[in-house]
Formats: C-alpha cells, sequence, structure tokens
C-alpha cells in the first residue's frame, strides 16, 4: 500500500488537494488526511508513505493510437524483414518507454500477427514491464491497400466482415480498418477512399454483437464521411477534415484521435533523415491542411481522444507526452487536453476504470511538477510513475 501525501490531484474533474491512498492496484482513498488515515487504519499490507508537497498526482495518460512493433524508424517498411522474435523485444521495450513516461495505457491499431495481443497478455500476467495494452490484431485493408505488408487484405463485404470476425476470434478489443490511403505506404493516394461503403458496414456489422469498439484510419474528407456513416467509434488522423465531416462527426459522437506526432516526426526530419522521399511529399501536404481541420472539429464540437502513431518515423514511445503539447498548440486548452489523454480516451477504449484519480479506479498514477490543468507541458519528466499500483520509476 503506498499513500502519497501534502500534494494536489488533477484530473477531469478539476484540481484540488488531496491524499491519495493506494492498495491492491486500486486507488482506495481520495480526501483530506483524516479520510485517506481512516482507509489505511486496519490494512494488512505494509504502508509506505510518499511525500508529494508541492507537486500533482494525475491520472496516467491513454494514447489511444500506437503500433508496438514500430520504433520510430525512418523507414517503417524495413521493420518487414525483422523477426517475429525481434519485434516482440521491440514491443516490450515501447511499453516499458511508454509506461516510464507516464503512459499507463496504450490502444495498438496494428502489428504483425497477434504481437500486441500477445504484449498486452504480457504484460496483464506480470511478465513485463509496462503499459496496459488494448489491441486491434490486424487491420482490415483492401488488397494493395495502404499498410498491406501487416494487415489483413479483404475485399467485399462478405470477406471484409470474416476479416473483422477473426480478429475478434483472436481475442480484438477494437477492430481497425483503412478506409482511405496514407502516408507511409509507398504508391498509396493519402486521402483516396481505399474501402467501399458497403465493406465499411460489413465492418461494423461483425463488431456490433459484442460491442467492440471500431476504428478507421481516415485522412480524406470522403473517406472520413464514410466510416462515419457506417458507425465507426473513432476516426483516426482525420487530416482532411472538412466542416461537413466535423458535424457528422459531432452529430454521432464519433471520436476524433489526430495523432499530431505522426505528421511532425516527418514533416520535422524529412528526406536527409532517411525517410522516403514518397511519404515526405504526402506528410507535407496532409500538414498544410491539418490546421483546418482541427479549426473545423474545434468548432463543431468533435469529441477528441488523444493518439500518436507511436512508433511512425521519429514518433518515439518515450516521447508520447508531447502530443499534449501539440493538442494545445493547435487549439486546446490544458484542460481539455487533459480530457482527452485521460477521459475520452478511457470511454472510447470502453474503460470504466480508468482517466480518474478516483476510489475503485486503477492505481494508474503519475507524479508531476506542475499542474497539468494549467500546463500542457507538465508531463514532461514525471517525478513518479505508477501501473496498476506498483511504481515503475
Amino acid at each position: 500500500m503506498y499513500v502519497l501525501r501534502g500534494g494536489r490531484v488533477a484530473d477531469a474533474d478539476g484540481t484540488r488537494e488531496a491524499d491519495v491512498a493506494v492498495a491492491d492496484g486500486e486507488v482506495v482513498a481520495v480526501g483530506d488526511p483524516e479520510a485517506v488515515d481512516a482507509a489505511v487504519d486496519g490494512a494488512d499490507d505494509e504502508v509506505t508513505t510518499l511525500g508529494v508537497d508541492g507537486r500533482v498526482v494525475a491520472p496516467g495518460l491513454i494514447d489511444a493510437h500506437v503500433h508496438v512493433m514500430m520504433d520510430g524508424r525512418p523507414d517503417v517498411a524495413t521493420a518487414v524483414s525483422d523477426s517475429d522474435y525481434t519485434a516482440s523485444y521491440r514491443a516490450a521495450s515501447n511499453l516499458e518507454a511508454a509506461a516510464e513516461a507516464g503512459v499507463t495505457t496504450v490502444r495498438d491499431l496494428g502489428s504483425r500477427g497477434m504481437l500486441a495481443l500477445d504484449a498486452g497478455e504480457a504484460v496483464d500476467a506480470g511478465d513485463i514491464d509496462g503499459a496496459r495494452v488494448l489491441a486491434c490484431g490486424r487491420n482490415v485493408i483492401m488488397t494493395g491497400g495502404h499498410g498491406n505488408w501487416f494487415g489483413r487484405e479483404a475485399d467485399g463485404p462478405a470477406e471484409v466482415r470474416k476479416a473483422a470476425r477473426e480478429q475478434l476470434k483472436a481475442g480484438a478489443d477494437v477492430l481497425k480498418c483503412m478506409a482511405t490511403g496514407g502516408v507511409l505506404t509507398e504508391g498509396a493516394v493519402t486521402g483516396a477512399p481505399e474501402l467501399t461503403p458497403e465493406e465499411l458496414n460489413a465492418f461494423t456489422d461483425a463488431a456490433a454483437p459484442t460491442d467492440t469498439p471500431t476504428a478507421a484510419h481516415a485522412h480524406g474528407e470522403v473517406g472520413i464521411k464514410n466510416a462515419v456513416e457506417a458507425g465507426i467509434s473513432s476516426v483516426e488522423h482525420g487530416t482532411f477534415m472538412d466542416r461537413e465531416a466535423a458535424e457528422m462527426m459531432a452529430d454521432r459522437g464519433t471520436y476524433w484521435v489526430p495523432t499530431a506526432s505522426a505528421l511532425r516526426g516527418i514533416v520535422e526530419n524529412g528526406v536527409e533523415a532517411g525517410i522516403p522521399e514518397d511519404a515526405v511529399a504526402k506528410a507535407e501536404d496532409a500538414a498544410d491542411r491539418f490546421d483546418d481541420a482541427w479549426d473545423h472539429a474545434l468548432e463543431a464540437g468533435v469529441p477528441i481522444a488523444m493518439g500518436t502513431d507511436a512508433g511512425t518515423p521519429f514518433n518515439f514511445f518515450e516521447e508520447i507526452p508531447q502530443e499534449m503539447a501539440h493538442m494545445v498548440d493547435y487549439g486546446l486548452s490544458p484542460e481539455r487536453a487533459l480530457e482527452a489523454a485521460t477521459v475520452n480516451a478511457a470511454d472510447l477504449l470502453g474503460l470504466d476504470d480508468a482517466g480518474r484519480v478516483a476510489e475503485g479506479y486503477r492505481a494508474d498514477l503519475v507524479v508531476l511538477d506542475a499542474d497539468p490543468n494549467a500546463d500542457a507541458a507538465a508531463w514532461q519528466d514525471p517525478e513518479a510513475v505508477f501501473v496498476r499500483g506498483e511504481r515503475l520509476v
């Protein structure tokens, strides 16, 4: 059992003075010293008191879009030749790096085979230290479409439905598809629709019986609208979102996961750093239109969940918290960025035990030197990180 004394608590409910007690992987008390003492009295576990005077206890961040098999290398396609063993070691390293940075839950939206699903089981079993993992298994894509080198290719509604059901059979927590082309697949047109409306409807139909969340990689406005009309839970990237698409998303409660870090990693490093020329050209075009997407989303009130696309070029797991500052740069307040990375992301992932510092929630906590409700840079270099009640940092 840990008791964090003398600090403040900051989450989507605001910032307030409070002590926090943690036991058996959960937050068991939050409040004034007397209330916390009452919860601790009589506990069988040894109590370790941690003085956090002048610091802030916040919920661990939730990244709704990562790829645990990738490591930020300039050309992601070169990972194709890596062995499954190499990919597994990399996944373990990425999850540990994320947790040490204060990211206590990640959603993997596409890795080879069972890699991310197995990594999640290894974390849950305590075999490796790292962030909790929810995963989609393999992306469902059209033949030759974006990400075809690690996805499940499928054409036509029946085949798409079968491909989605295969991922559910494997234990997927979320289903992911490619509604449009993307930046990092050579020859793919970034915003062009790939899966048809009929195929997207079959995809969401497959998810409906188990109420499994769905995610669609979608850059172009037509692909975004197709995904929203099919009932997709979240649009990933949404780079070319227009006003109509934003209003559709707001009306239906479709989450946007912007992944600002992904474009920045490519545009700020460029061909000179070894990123393929085709990818850089597409990323630069996308970045020019990304500002407009933010304007439309904020004006329409689109719900936003934090995600980074970690693993893409120069987009490293240990730097995930930088996304908070990027979102503020694009117009979110620090408070709304905190919501996006905690309660909103938890809602999108279907988690009712994460995103707040509250009794009964998982003890995924970060101790910071500044208040994240006032400063998006507060997440840099956390003083302490607890994952499921165990101190990792």
